[in-house]
């Protein structure tokens, strides 16, 4: 700063949210709560967070480009909840509009994940709203048994698996515990991988 006027790029610099003096924008923030909610927005979050610091890994420069070809690379892979915010965000192929643009042109320019998911809350609600389903830690008899059938057969679904000849819960609650062993761990890594 000179005489009291601000250069352009520490004028831009401080458009984005960042201070002048740093290298790059505070992610520790977003992640501790100190700006938001622990839960709020936590697929846009996690998900926006995940593409950002693989683009970052692999590019020493991002241009809003390559960070809509990342984004759109990235939601032709995801599944549940993230291809849900995929959706809402017209980085999928069924998607009506397009607001792809509202997520690269800042995170190209570094800007914080909870920024843009608060920017894009404003401009739809919906997006805030997708949370994880929390897993379900207690596979024992007992516990799979106080649930629906329905829910069991979610549970199967979510870890790509069906039971063809169930016709009791029994069947299923017996299937689930079969398997949860091998599921568990890996539902576990799923949330965590980069792109």
């Amino acid at each position: 700063m000179t005489g009291g006027v601000l250069s352009q790029s520490e004028r831009r610099c401080t458009y984005v949210g960042w201070n002048v003096k740093r290298a790059a924008p505070d992610l520790e923030t977003a992640e501790s709560g100190a700006v938001t909610d622990a839960e709020e927005c936590e697929v846009c979050v996690g998900f926006l967070g995940r593409l950002y610091n693989s683009l970052v890994i692999r590019h020493t420069e991002l241009s809003p480009e390559l960070v809509e070809e990342g984004l759109i690379r990235a939601c032709a892979e995801t599944t549940g909840k993230e291809s849900r915010l995929c959706y809402y965000l017209g980085a999928s192929s069924d998607a009506a509009a397009k607001v792809t643009g509202e997520v690269s042109r800042p995170l190209s320019a570094h800007v914080p994940v909870h920024k843009i998911c608060q920017r894009l809350q404003r401009r739809d609600g919906q997006i805030c709203e997708l949370r994880y389903e929390r897993p379900v830690l207690d596979w024992s008899r007992d516990a799979l048994s106080k649930m629906r059938v329905l829910e069991l057969k979610r549970v199967l679904a979510s870890w790509g698996e069906e039971c063809r000849a169930c016709l009791e819960k029994s069947e299923f609650i017996d299937l689930i515990q079969e398997v949860a062993p091998k599921h568990s761990t890996a539902q576990h890594r799923t949330h965590s991988e980069e792109f």
